[in-house]
């Protein structure tokens, strides 16, 4: 079992910048895949990024593409998301995924642990 934190978030003004981090332990021996998505309210769940176990391979979604930056450093069994340039749409709560699978994927269905959450806030 691998358990997921996400520390951080918070509020940032429009055209700000913000870093999400988030913290694996239990197995994370068997973490290969990880991704980042987010929930507005009354939206559903979309992908934001994942990243492949090496590092080497990522993929975003184009609504974030060339603002958000996706890493992971296994020595310190932690997940990045780098937010640049925020718009008041990037609100909403952030979470973490992992899967012991390693083929990028941007489908929830096809990760296994997640996150607690981590709510983000753009203002205008």
């Amino acid at each position: 079992q691998v358990q997921l934190v996400e520390p951080g978030g918070g509020l940032v003004q429009a055209g700000g910048s913000l870093r999400l981090s988030c913290e694996a332990s239990g197995r994370t021996f068997s973490v290969g895949r990880m991704g980042w998505f987010r929930q507005a309210p009354e939206k559903e769940r979309e992908f934001v990024a994942a990243i492949s176990w090496s590092g080497k391979a990522t993929y975003y979604a184009d609504s974030v593409k060339g603002r958000f930056t996706i890493s992971r450093d296994n020595a310190k069994n932690t997940l990045y998301l780098q937010m640049n340039d925020l718009k008041p749409e990037d609100t909403a709560v952030y979470y973490c995924a992992g899967s012991r699978f390693t083929a990028i994927t941007n489908k929830a269905g096809d990760f296994g642990s997640w996150g607690q959450g981590t709510q983000v806030t753009v203002s205008s």
